[in-house]
């Protein structure tokens, strides 16, 4: 089952939208669709701060640290006074 959305369009992204289509084959709501799960898709693939850390290197760095130094609420204790 699908869900219908309305989109607005201006009248030159319009044309290039029947254009392609008509080029395709394809109805203009498969080209839109198509492009809206591209895009997604590689939204989906944008790392997290996490991973952009990881591939740096800086996690982990501190040395003779507690192991649950960021996640243990004692070592917070009068942070930010």
């Amino acid at each position: 089952m699908s869900a219908r959305i309305t989109i607005r369009l201006d009248v030159e992204l319009r044309k290039r939208l029947a254009r392609l289509a008509q080029k395709k084959g394809k109805r203009e709501s498969d080209i839109v669709r198509e492009a809206l799960e591209a895009h997604c898709a590689e939204i989906d693939k944008t790392p997290t701060c996490y991973e952009l850390a990881s591939r740096l290197g800086i996690i982990g760095v501190v040395k003779d640290a507690p192991r649950d130094l960021s996640t243990n609420p004692k070592h917070f204790e009068g942070f930010g006074r």
